[in-house]
């Protein structure tokens, strides 16, 4: 008797239970695979959570921050912790929860600026921007070009005129700060002579103001209005397109010619980029209902910010248009961080 073996399928019993078992098999790996990720957003969260906040205590970040924390906290029902690790432009906080784990615990709060000035900054970046992922955009503000009340300047234009006689002294929030980058094209733009001295975050650039360490600053409006209020600081134009709400009479940049000047500076939250879907999901969420509650819009018209709540390819897009302007600012001014 001779045997042949065919290569065509067999349709025997045998061969469609093979073929049912292999489907089973392939729809209970799905189920596995999912199973975690349904667990996760129906668990999360289940300790506490970390708001990392990379610039010091006291800015409108931080300040920000802590109103959401509270926010989610009774919202989530467990306890939102702000930890500031500021330094770096803010690279430091930034680096801490890129390379934390990837499980929703730990949440960068910061400024656009860490990811769309410091790469064209710093000759090398402690975290790549695969590393982390941006979860929302809370909001925008513009920042003050302000002086010290000692400086005889009144107006921009007069500023300007004394900076080209003998340089001026400028404060920011640190290297690679929305104030640095502006105070640079400032120079840049008007011929005026600048010295730029970084300080760890916005409280203290306004201190040094106050203190006539430094003739000017550009810097966050909630942190100066009450001592351009009190007369101990003088507002000669904001940054933003439009006026700023905490000060309606202070000219903008464009109004006085200076129309690259326009800044805005971006309030966000970034996660680990392999944080689960869901968790993320839950995490917005809660974060768009905190920034519909009465007292959160309260506070952000007191921080000067303008909400935006811009999540997924909205708030991508955004930092990259961003990162590609102040990539053209870095380099035609030529920047650098000590």
């Amino acid at each position: 008797m001779t045997t042949t073996f065919s290569s065509k399928p067999s349709s025997s019993i045998f061969g469609t239970h093979r073929r049912l078992t292999l489907a089973a098999a392939c729809a209970a790996l799905a189920l596995g695979l999912a199973a975690p990720a349904a667990q996760a957003q129906a668990s999360y969260p289940a300790k506490p959570v970390k708001f990392l906040v990379n610039f010091p205590a006291g800015g409108p970040i931080d300040i920000l921050g802590r109103a959401l924390a509270d926010a989610l906290q009774k919202d989530l029902k467990q306890p939102f912790v702000v930890d500031n690790r500021p330094g770096a432009g803010g690279n430091i906080g930034a680096d801490a929860v890129a390379k934390s784990a990837t499980d929703g615990y730990t949440v960068l709060l910061g400024i656009d600026s860490t990811f769309t000035v410091n790469p064209h900054l710093y000759a090398s970046m402690p975290f790549a921007a695969k590393d982390l992922k941006p979860l929302m955009i809370f909001s925008s503000s513009g920042l003050s070009f302000t002086t010290a009340a000692s400086v005889k300047a009144k107006t921009l234009p007069d500023f300007i005129a004394q900076a080209k006689a003998e340089p001026a002294t400028f404060s920011s929030a640190g290297n690679g700060s929305p104030g640095h980058i502006a105070a640079e094209i400032f120079a840049s733009a008007t011929g005026a002579k600048i010295v730029h001295v970084p300080y760890k975050g916005n409280a203290p650039a306004v201190m040094a103001m106050l203190g006539n360490e430094v003739q000017a600053g550009i810097v966050a409006t909630p942190g100066v209005l009450p001592q351009i209020q009190g007369g101990k600081l003088r507002a000669l134009a904001v940054t933003g397109r439009q006026r700023a709400p905490l000060l309606p009479e202070v000219p903008t940049v464009g109004e006085l010619g200076l129309k690259d000047l326009e800044f805005e500076v971006l309030y966000l939250a970034m996660v680990p980029a392999a944080t689960p879907e869901p968790v993320m999901q839950t995490l917005r969420q809660a974060l768009h209902k905190a920034l519909a509650l009465p007292e959160l819009k309260a506070r952000l018209a007191s921080l000067d910010m303008v909400p935006l709540a811009e999540t997924d390819a909205a708030a991508a897009t955004r930092l990259a248009t961003a990162q590609a302007r102040y990539g053209r600012i870095v380099k035609a001014t030529g920047m650098k961080v000590d």
